[in-house]
């Protein structure tokens, strides 16, 4: 309608030339016969505002139509749309419209040209990540089945490196995933209390080394979510708390049952995040202070985990006390389950 209007208001001068020349033929009528003006005039301005109506819907419809084929020429600006368009415009806007299209061609092709590289991209990170698990697993292997044969130290060591090795390989697989323009996950019913298990399981030499107390007051929870993204958050999660971790660590894993959601609370009795740090925690590359344990950091963690809550549709919350600890809560809204 607000269209209508516009086109209505360009021609409004139009309607006005035509009212002023049916006026002064009805002048020329009323002197010449004043019988035949009486039954004329009416007439003749009825005719001239049916003619201007029909030719102002006339241009609206050829404005709507025009308006149509310019949408679809921005969206795919190939040869048919533009000819399509060519064809609805005026010879001074072909000219014009030429110089556009060929903008735009350009600019869908280095689009394209990057979506190919970027799936190139993402499909060599994930087969240098497998193939890097080779080596990794022979690791896991020799620690898991000589590991007796080693030092305490040396094991120490290769626990760590194997552990960090890990980290970084999940991170590259997710920070390619999740910005990939495909996405491959699965919602379903998680059991919260089976998924961190498996989680604690990958972690546990170094929760050992470290020893600490795990307090998990998961019962029977279950949550709507896809479960590899999940446990990726929680990998991240955990391994944030063995990095910064103080003496006597302790860990503690609870759940909340909310009126609309459940929230799970992860919490540690580390170093903690300091106040005018903490909103800025989720950031990509942020490390915070520049403590020795911050300087091992990449400040990828976090970020990545928020990355993945957002593409699960789940909420994090983080609380801090410099030198008492760290807590963050995954909230996982309510969903009925038909």
């Amino acid at each position: 309608m607000k269209q209508f209007w516009k086109i209505l208001k360009r021609y409004a001068p139009w309607l006005l030339l035509l009212l002023l020349i049916d006026g002064f033929s009805t002048l020329l009528l009323w002197l010449c016969d004043a019988q035949a003006f009486q039954f004329l005039m009416g007439l003749i301005v009825l005719a001239s505002l049916v003619l201007f109506s029909a030719t102002v819907l006339f241009f609206y419809i050829k404005e709507r139509q025009k308006q149509a084929f310019f949408r679809d020429f921005l969206t795919e600006p190939d040869a048919v749309s533009t000819e399509r368009l060519l064809g609805a415009v005026s010879q001074q806007e072909q000219e014009q419209l030429h110089l556009l299209a060929s903008v735009l061609q350009e600019k869908q092709s280095r689009i394209q040209e990057m979506e190919k590289s970027l799936r190139d991209y993402e499909d060599y990170v994930e087969g240098w990540a497998h193939e890097i698990k080779t080596p990794l697993s022979l690791l896991t292997m020799i620690l898991d089945n000589r590991g007796d044969e080693l030092s305490p130290s040396l094991q120490a060591k290769l626990d760590y490196v194997r552990s960090q090795l890990q980290e970084d390989i999940t991170q590259m697989l997710y920070y390619a995933r999740l910005g990939s323009s495909t996405k491959d996950y699965r919602f379903e019913a998680v059991d919260l209390q089976s998924a961190l298990e498996e989680i604690m399981d990958d972690h546990a030499p170094l929760l050992e080394e470290k020893q600490f107390v795990v307090e998990n007051r998961l019962q029977s929870e279950t949550v709507y979510t896809d479960r590899r993204g999940l446990q990726f958050m929680l990998g991240q999660i955990i391994s944030n708390a063995i990095k910064y971790s103080g003496d006597a660590p302790r860990l503690t894993i609870s759940v909340q049952h909310a009126a609309a959601a459940e929230i799970l609370t992860i919490a540690d009795n580390g170093m903690g995040v300091r106040s005018y740090d903490l909103p800025y925690i989720f950031q990509k590359g942020f490390t915070g202070d520049s403590t020795d344990g911050r300087k091992k950091a990449t400040g990828m963690g976090l970020y990545l985990t928020k990355k993945m809550a957002g593409d699960l549709n789940l909420q994090l919350e983080a609380e801090s006390q410099w030198g008492e600890g760290f807590s963050i809560s995954i909230i996982f809204p309510r969903v009925q389950i038909n």
